[in-house]
């Protein structure tokens, strides 16, 4: 007669003392929408409907400083962002 397999249940969280992996980053607004737009970095500053865009969300979504700056959109410094 043959013998039985037991299988034991493993115990316990095994990542236990491992480090928590690092999420993915995910893409700002701002870059999805250089995305859909098909502009490089170069273009940005000529492009009227990113101009537009960062008009319209200034106080809502990041905006790279530099971009602000030189098109001269003004940001609501203690805009809180609730509606």
């Amino acid at each position: 007669m043959a013998t039985p397999v037991v299988h034991t249940r493993k115990r316990g969280n095994p990542n236990w003392g491992r480090p928590i992996p690092c999420a993915p980053a995910l893409a700002t607004e701002f870059e999805l929408q250089v995305m859909r737009l098909k502009l490089t970095a170069e273009m940005y500053a000529s492009s009227r409907e990113l101009h537009i865009w960062c008009q319209q969300n200034r106080n809502r979504i990041y905006v790279p400083e530099w971009l602000l700056k030189k098109w001269g959109i003004p940001v609501d410094a203690i805009f809180s962002g609730a509606a």
